[in-house]
């Protein structure tokens, strides 16, 4: 086994590690933040530096595998979605935005099985794919480290700092879902012909 499906592995065994944390329940805070907070934000953090990598170090020394292929992005929606399950447990974010989010993997994953059925025609990454995933990684970095609710900052109740990073983080979620919305449209267009019979 090469050194980029190592990397997505230990993506998928770091998952069960960040979702443990919070059952320890420590109480220890930093610069206001709970320990806890921090911890599975860290490991989230790292986990998606190895998204990074494994892709970089895949095509970059030639190393691209049909096992990469099928476990990369299946490693990358069990992180995001196990970290925006946790963030609705925790009271930080809406249930409806990781509903949307798992919605889109579904049409796209859909998409994909009936190209390698018709022929492994892949449909490529659009801007909104791109900035889709930009934006979520950003939203749930800082999601983990904002103590308030998602939309706090338009109820008028916070102040200083806690007020531009609760209004930083509901923005950038804003924008992933709007974003999550228009790159499952983009696959829908893209795939269109795969459903015409």
């Amino acid at each position: 086994m090469n050194l980029p499906n190592k990397l997505t592995i230990i993506r998928i065994l770091l998952v069960p590690i960040m979702v443990i944390i919070p059952f320890f329940n420590i109480e220890t805070k930093i610069a206001g933040i709970p320990l806890t907070y921090l911890l599975v934000d860290l490991i989230f953090i790292l986990a998606s530096i190895t998204d990074k990598l494994d892709g970089y170090l895949a095509r970059s020394r030639n190393q691209v595998t049909t096992f990469g292929k099928f476990l990369d992005p299946l490693a990358d929606k069990i992180l995001v979605l196990s970290a925006m399950v946790m963030l609705v447990e925790m009271g930080k974010i809406p249930a409806w935005i990781p509903i949307i989010v798992l919605a889109r993997e579904f049409v796209v994953s859909g998409y994909r099985l009936i190209a390698v059925e018709k022929g492994g025609k892949v449909i490529a990454a659009s801007k909104w794919g791109k900035l889709k995933t930009v934006t979520q990684m950003t939203a749930i970095i800082l999601a983990f480290l904002d103590s308030n609710e998602f939309g706090k900052c338009f109820s008028g109740v916070l102040a200083g700092s806690d007020l531009v990073l609760n209004f930083v983080v509901t923005i950038m979620m804003i924008i992933q879902v709007i974003a999550t919305i228009f790159s499952g449209i983009d696959y829908l267009k893209g795939g269109k012909k795969l459903l015409k019979d």
